[in-house]
């Protein structure tokens, strides 16, 4: 059963949250990440993503790039930007989009549970986005930022977290893309043992985004154990930073797809391949989303096109071949693309929904790219179901937002 732990957390002062906050290190690049520090040195940005703070040749995995990160942030910790909570709490982090709200509770999850498959996953990760995460954690012994997790929606809890939300928030912002952001500390003990005891009755709970800091943290934890003779199990380490959602409150979004080249084909040869396939449909210059499972958008030569997959290339009985990134990838990606592994190959790249799939126009009018596929959404349920059943999601199959914002609270390791 899902172990959840509270924790003395280190936090921004509430007069500089909305400037300090900041989104995930791995949704922007380092140029967008410079644009959105504004010059302003409390950004976490100077934390999460130090490259910021040197050349724009300057390799980002070297040692002086983790240095700097644990640099910055023990300044602002000097400096009374940050301080730490003096006794163990959970927090209640909601966040607003598009009128929908979406209640988390934060809190510590458990190694033990990471290595024991309480915690499920559905992705693999790259072992050097891996080691990059690791060593974040290893030389600031912090978790700078919270990995995502749902869990089956749980009456009883939110029912606490109705009660707990109805008093006067901690912070209370709107970042600069409009999402608000809402955060609660729960000092009273009572109600801790209670958000506790109804966690230890849930069987499972998911990595819903952020499986490299997830499986970053707990290895670390596990190093940490085989270097402390005297472990007893008890110690910071075990425990790693999470905002746990329910999953009847969590929004899945689009995560779609551009690819450098056609592979040698010309444009009618390659559509030629399509057709085998699936069935073309030419909507011109407007945009095409696609509206239900099995549907494609496709944007080649300033043209939209639809892609319905034919009977017989897909399984609905299989809770990976059901996926349309299953039938992109065996379809279309591998077979006529040759783009074999989705993780290494550099002829495709992702792009989030929240973007928009005039993000794809975009990509393949510049000419760094030839053509893009837009996908339909998974489902939570899908999400789930893979995870059960042990299978693993292609990747960059699933894209949630709003996300969480990086700076509102974190965990010391010590």
């Amino acid at each position: 059963m899902a172990i959840l732990k509270a924790f003395k957390g280190i936090r921004p002062k509430k007069e500089l949250v909305k400037s300090i906050a900041c989104r995930p290190y791995d949704v922007l690049n380092e140029k967008e990440a410079r644009a959105e520090t504004k010059g302003d040195l409390n950004s976490f940005y100077h934390v999460i993503k130090p490259e910021i703070d040197f050349p724009d040749d300057f390799d980002h995995y070297a040692p002086e790039i983790y240095k700097k990160g644990k640099e910055n942030f023990e300044r602002m910790f000097r400096e009374g930007v940050f301080f730490q909570d003096q006794k163990d709490c959970l927090y209640i982090y909601a966040q607003t989009m598009n009128g929908r709200k979406q209640y988390g509770i934060v809190g510590c999850a458990s190694v033990d549970d990471y290595v024991n498959d309480i915690i499920k996953k559905h992705e693999l990760t790259r072992p050097d986005k891996e080691e990059d995460r690791k060593k974040h954690v290893r030389i600031s012994n912090l978790n700078y930022e919270p990995v995502f997790f749902a869990y089956p929606n749980v009456p009883a809890l939110d029912v606490i977290v109705k009660k707990v939300a109805s008093a006067a928030p901690e912070y209370d912002f709107v970042s600069d893309d409009g999402i608000g952001h809402t955060f609660w500390v729960i000092k009273d003990d009572a109600i801790i043992k209670s958000i506790i005891d109804e966690f230890a009755k849930i069987k499972y709970t998911y990595v819903a985004d952020g499986h490299h800091r997830t499986a970053a943290a707990a290895l670390v934890g596990k190093e940490r154990r085989g270097e402390n003779p005297n472990h007893t199990g008890k110690e910071e380490y075990n425990f790693f930073l999470a905002v746990h959602f329910p999953d009847n409150q969590l929004q899945i979004m689009d995560y779609n797809r551009v690819v450098k080249d056609l592979n040698g084909l010309s444009s009618a040869d390659f559509m030629k391949k399509l057709s085998e396939n699936f069935g073309v449909e030419e909507k011109g210059s407007t945009i095409y989303k696609p509206s239900a499972l099995h549907e494609f958008g496709m944007f080649l030569d300033k043209k939209w096109y639809k892609l319905v997959a034919k009977p017989g290339t897909f399984n609905d009985k299989d809770p990976i071949g059901v996926l349309d990134v299953t039938i992109l990838s065996e379809r279309i990606l591998s077979p006529i693309l040759n783009i074999k592994d989705l993780r290494t190959d550099k002829r495709i790249d992702f792009v989030g929904g929240l973007r928009g799939l005039g993000e794809l126009e975009k990509r393949v009018n510049s000419g760094d790219w030839k053509v893009a596929f837009a996908l339909y959404p998974v489902t939570m349920k899908q999400l789930i179901d893979i995870a059960d059943t042990g299978n693993i999601m292609p990747p960059k199959t699933t894209w949630f937002e709003p996300k969480l914002r990086s700076g509102l609270v974190l965990h010391s390791l010590e």
